[in-house]
């Protein structure tokens, strides 16, 4: 992990939260981990990614680097702590959101919550909205058993953003549509062991990343072939390269001279 950042910390309405920040240029770059992922987990994206612009990565409450949450992780709370940690840091939009497993969930809200503040979107191995409930649903036993024995161990904590996911579901569903921007879907191809996923769970969470691609008129979804639901370590140029090309996007239109952006109001 030597070309990893160095950390920092910034505190954001009493939160203290790790973050890291690199690059230059805009649109900034925004990475959002998935559940439990500090952001170790984009290390084989750096230095390349730097290049593309201004990096920002942060660890959300109770993750790696940051404190427990001081309160319940909705997405409706994570979307604006993230929106003022970006404003304490001199980090203007508009941004790229690059959201990967449950964190594709808050990336989704904040477009959804902050339109005029987003240039594009790179959902990478994202839970969709409908993906929640359905895995529990259909679990295999030895998920189930697996997943009891974690829990005797680690008790959740109800601040958690795993223990609010219904609620950011339901504020998902509450927003306002989703903007049109450039997005790109990047879905894992390899089919994981047959005692993690069931088949019926397999084929609904593959309509879900479809559908996920086809939330802006200009979505495409890219199969990282060699990959599981971790891409960016897997495969880091495919992921690159999609961020690329979102970011390029982005830029142009941004030169439009139809373009204009109104100013984000804090909700």
């Amino acid at each position: 992990m030597k070309h990893l950042p160095k950390k920092r910390e910034a505190v954001v309405e009493g939160q203290k939260l790790t973050y890291t920040m690199v690059g230059q240029g805009a649109p900034a770059i925004v990475l959002l981990n998935g559940a439990g992922g500090p952001l170790e987990g984009w290390y084989r994206l750096y230095p390349e990614i730097e290049k593309l612009g201004t990096v920002v990565a942060y660890d959300r409450p109770g993750v790696g680097g940051s404190p427990r949450p001081l309160e319940p992780q909705t997405g409706h709370t994570v979307v604006r702590t993230l929106w003022n940690l970006l404003r304490e840091l001199g980090v203007k939009p508009p941004y790229v959101l690059v959201g990967h497993s449950f964190g594709g969930l808050h990336a989704n809200l904040f477009a959804r919550l902050y339109p005029n503040d987003v240039a594009g979107v790179v959902f990478l191995e994202a839970a969709a909205p409908d993906d929640i409930g359905m895995m529990k649903t259909h679990q295999s036993t030895a998920q189930r058993i697996v997943n009891g024995m974690l829990n005797l161990f680690s008790r959740p904590d109800p601040n958690d953003e795993v223990s609010n996911e219904q609620q950011t579901v339901t504020q998902l569903n509450a927003a306002a549509a989703f903007p049109n921007v450039p997005l790109c879907v990047i879905s894992g191809g390899k089919t994981p062991p047959g005692w993690m996923s069931s088949p019926q769970a397999l084929q609904l969470r593959a309509q879900h990343q479809d559908a996920l691609a086809r939330l802006s008129p200009r979505g495409h979804q890219i199969i990282a072939s060699g990959s599981g639901h971790f891409p960016q370590m897997t495969e880091p140029g495919v992921v690159i390269q999609a961020i690329e090309n979102v970011v390029k996007a982005a830029r142009a239109e941004s030169q439009s001279p139809s373009h204009q952006r109104t100013p984000a109001s804090i909700g």
